[in-house]
């Protein structure tokens, strides 16, 4: 029987993998590294998967294969019917893989970006696969440190508050919610720049872009006072890289009531 190992490996940076991560690495016989063409951030990310690999594992231990995914096509379906068609898409490409890549008895990981469990599609590519019968294999999920961890270690504040709920949600769902729902709310790539729309309300923002990265920067404030600052910054860190991963809190002031 086959088996895939789903590995949780943070921002990337070795200082957040876990033992139980590095220790499972060890086991596999085949690494797939899965990337859009044409993309800076996967083209980085790849790299970064890459090196992990080379730092933690003896060289001739395991093989990497690497593969070309579909871009998601956007505008013509819903936002829910185009994310489902993109992972079927995807499905089929770890499928061709789990088949002729792997030998009977071998062990095959993905290395995920973050949590496996948070905000990624591949645990659900892998249900989906063995629910149409495409290839049968067993498979395990090993967790990693996420972003929203990273965020309030290094803003130094904690994600709960006596009483108050989190909330976890995207920058496309934000804009539901009115300022005077926002109590504790952390938002996951938000290339809208959603948290404008909160720009007259008291709320804090702590801030984070390439969390537990090199590049990593951290920003927070009085969401009224700062949010020019903030968007400056957002603008030049993509300009440099060609692409931003950020996470942010939204927080009411302990305390605070909202007038809205």
């Amino acid at each position: 029987m086959k088996k895939i190992y789903l590995i949780g490996i943070g921002p990337g940076n070795l200082d957040y993998l876990t033992v139980k991560a590095i220790n499972t690495m060890k086991k596999a016989d085949v690494f797939f590294l899965l990337e859009k063409r044409g993309r800076k951030e996967h083209e980085d990310l790849l790299k970064i998967r890459k090196e992990i690999l080379k730092k933690c594992l003896n060289r001739g231990t395991y093989r990497v294969v690497t593969a070309k995914i579909p871009e998601r096509k956007k505008g013509s379906k819903s936002y829910k019917e185009g994310v489902k068609t993109w992972r079927q898409q995807k499905a089929e490409v770890v499928t061709e893989l789990i088949k002729s890549k792997m030998k009977d008895g071998e062990n095959g990981a993905f290395l995920v970006w973050g949590d496996p469990s948070l905000y990624d599609g591949h645990l659900e590519i892998l249900q989906h696969i063995l629910k149409q019968g495409a290839v049968n294999f067993e498979y395990e999920v090993i967790s990693g440190i996420t972003s929203v961890q990273i965020l309030a270690e290094k803003h130094k504040i904690p994600l709960n508050r006596i009483g108050e709920t989190i909330v976890i949600t995207t920058g496309r769902r934000l804009k539901e919610y009115s300022p005077a729902e926002v109590v504790n709310v952390v938002v996951l790539l938000d290339s809208y720049s959603t948290f404008k729309h909160f720009k007259d309300a008291d709320i804090d923002i702590y801030w984070g872009g390439y969390l537990g990265t090199d590049d990593e920067i951290l920003f927070s404030g009085k969401l009224k006072d700062v949010i020019g600052d903030l968007q400056r910054i957002r603008k030049k860190a993509k300009k440099k890289k060609g692409w931003l991963m950020d996470t942010y809190i939204l927080r009411r002031p302990e305390g605070s009531e909202s007038n809205e």
